[in-house]
C-alpha cells in the first residue's frame, strides 16, 4: 500500500523503464488481477457509497424533470441552452483523452500508453454515458428521442440532416460504439486471465463468458491483433471528428461569439486537454491507494503533464484568435461580445477561466513541478474547472446577449441544474468504482510484453 508521501510532497524526478526491474510476467500479472480478485477494500465501500449517493441525487432530479418538465431548468428567453448543453460539450470533451491514448498513440508505437489506456478507455465510455443523457433530457420529450433516427415510419417524419444538432447523434452514438468495440475487444484476453485465477465457480463463469473461450493460441492472437488495429484505425479520426461535430452545433449559428471557423480545432484542443486532466485527477489518486508506482510510473506523469502543456497552449491561442477576429472583422456585434465577456456581467467567470486554464497551467513547464504528484493533481483540478468555466462563457453568456438589447437577459442554474450536474459525477464515479473492481484498469497482457525490453534496458543500465 503507498504511504501519504506518495501523493504529496515532490517526488524525485526519474525516468525508470516501463516496469521497474524485478517483475517477471508472473508477478506482473499477479498485482494487476489481485486488485480485482482479492477481498475488496474497506475504502472502496465508502468512496462507492458516496457515489452512489450522488447518483440518487442525479434520479431525484431526473425524476422531478419528467413530472415538471424542463421549466424547473433556468434556461429562458434568450439563453435557451444552459447547463445541459454545457455540461453535454464538457463530458464529450472529458472521454476524448481515452481514444486518444488507445487508438492514436497505438498507431504511433507510443509504449507509454500501455500503463494508462484502459483506465482511459473506461473513463471515455462512462464520461460519454453521462453525456449523452443531456441532449435527451433537454429535449423535454426523452421517450420520443427515437425520432432522431431515420428509421421507415408511416407518418412520414424524417430527421432533419441539415442541423448539426443531428449530426450529433450519429457522431456521438458512432464513437460511443467504437469506443466501447474498442475497449472490450482490449479486455478479452485479461478476461481469460482472470477467468483462469478465480477461485470461485461463479467468477470463473462471469469471466469465462465474456472471455469467448480465449486460450492465447497463435491463432486467436492474430485475429485479435487485426481486430485492434481496425478498431484503432477507425477510432483515430472520431477523435477529430466527434468535437468538430459539437462545435457546429455553435460555428454554423450566427449568433456573436460562435460565428467562428477557428471552433473545430479549439474544441478539438479543449477536449484533449480537459481529457488529460480528467485522467491525472481520476489516476493519481488510484495509483496511491492500490500502488500502482511501477505500472504508472514518472515517465507516465511527465508525457500527460507535456500533453497537457501542449494543448493548453493551442486552446490559450483559441481565446486569443477570438478577440483578435473580434477586432480584425469590424463587426460592431463580435466586438461587443469580447467587451462584454471581459468587462460585462459575466467577467469573474471569464476571470476564472483565463486562470484556470491560462496560467495555472504554466507551472508545467517546470519539471519540478510536473515531478509532483500533488501539483499534477493541483494543476488538473484546475482545467478541469476552467473547462466548465469555459463551456459556460461560449453558450449562455453568448446567448444572454445577442442582436436585440430588449431581448437580452441574465441566465443562471437552478438547485435542479446543479443537482442533475452533481448526479451525472456520481454516475460517473460509481461507473468507475464498479470498473476498478470487476475488471483490471491496467493491460495485464500489454505490460507482460513489455517486461523483456524493460529488464533489458535495465541490465544496461547498471552494466559496468
Amino acid at each position: 500500500m503507498a504511504t501519504l508521501d506518495d501523493f504529496g510532497p515532490v517526488e524525485k524526478p526519474y525516468k525508470p523503464p516501463v516496469v521497474a526491474p524485478g517483475h517477471t510476467p508472473a508477478t506482473v500479472t499477479d498485482k494487476i488481477s489481485a486488485v480485482v480478485l482479492e477481498r475488496t477494500p474497506k475504502w472502496w465501500y465508502a468512496a462507492f457509497g458516496v457515489s452512489f449517493f450522488l447518483l440518487m441525487i442525479l434520479m431525484m432530479a431526473v425524476t422531478k424533470l419528467f413530472l415538471e418538465g424542463v421549466g424547473i431548468w433556468g434556461i429562458n428567453q434568450p439563453s435557451g441552452w444552459g447547463f445541459d448543453i454545457i455540461n453535454f460539450v464538457w463530458w464529450i470533451g472529458i472521454g476524448h483523452a481515452g481514444t486518444l491514448i488507445s487508438a492514436i498513440l497505438l498507431l504511433l508505437r507510443q509504449e507509454w500508453r500501455t500503463s494508462i489506456n484502459r483506465f482511459a478507455e473506461a473513463m471515455t465510455l462512462f464520461a460519454v454515458a453521462c453525456a449523452g443523457m443531456y441532449p435527451v433530457l433537454h429535449t423535454g420529450r426523452p421517450w420520443l428521442a427515437y425520432w432522431l433516427l431515420p428509421y421507415p415510419n408511416t407518418m412520414g417524419l424524417w430527421p432533419q440532416f441539415r442541423s448539426p444538432l443531428v449530426w450529433d447523434v450519429f457522431a456521438v452514438s458512432t464513437y460511443a460504439t467504437v469506443s466501447l468495440l474498442f475497449w472490450y475487444v482490449g479486455l478479452v484476453p485479461d478476461l481469460a486471465t482472470l477467468r483462469d485465477r478465480a477461485k470461485s465457480k461463479l467468477a470463473k463463469i462471469a469471466y469465462g463468458v465474456p472471455a469467448m473461450g480465449w486460450r492465447g493460441s497463435a491463432h486467436h492472437w492474430h485475429n485479435y491483433e487485426v481486430a485492434y488495429l481496425l478498431l484503432a484505425g477507425l477510432s483515430t479520426p472520431l477523435v477529430l471528428s466527434v468535437h468538430t461535430v459539437v462545435s457546429f452545433d455553435f460555428a454554423i449559428g450566427i449568433i456573436p461569439g460562435w460565428h467562428a471557423t477557428i471552433f473545430p480545432p479549439y474544441f478539438v484542443a479543449g477536449a484533449i486537454y480537459a481529457g488529460f486532466a480528467m485522467v491525472l485527477t481520476l489516476a493519481l489518486p488510484l495509483r496511491a491507494v492500490f500502488g500502482l508506482q511501477d505500472f504508472i510510473t514518472q515517465r507516465h506523469l511527465q508525457n500527460m503533464a507535456k500533453v497537457m502543456l501542449a494543448t493548453g497552449l493551442i486552446v490559450v491561442y483559441g481565446y486569443a484568435m477570438e478577440f483578435f477576429f473580434a477586432w480584425y472583422s469590424g463587426n460592431h456585434y463580435e466586438a461587443f461580445m469580447a467587451v462584454n465577456r471581459v468587462l460585462g456581467p459575466y467577467k469573474w467567470h471569464w476571470l476564472g477561466l483565463i486562470i484556470c486554464n491560462a496560467v495555472v497551467p504554466q507551472l508545467l513547464w517546470i519539471r519540478k513541478f510536473r515531478s509532483s504528484t500533488f501539483w499534477l493533481f493541483f494543476v488538473s483540478m484546475f482545467i478541469n474547472v476552467g473547462m466548465w468555466l469555459e463551456r459556460f462563457i461560449i453558450i449562455p453568456v453568448s446567448l444572454s446577449r445577442d442582436f436585440l438589447p430588449s431581448s437580452w437577459g441574465m441566465y443562471s442554474g437552478t438547485i435542479w441544474d446543479w443537482a442533475t450536474f452533481i448526479g451525472t459525477m456520481g454516475l460517473f464515479l460509481s461507473l468507475l468504482f464498479l470498473f476498478v473492481r470487476l475488471l483490471p484498469m491496467i493491460s495485464v497482457f500489454e505490460m507482460r510484453t513489455l517486461v523483456p525490453d524493460a529488464q533489458k534496458a535495465s541490465s544496461k543500465e547498471v552494466a559496468p
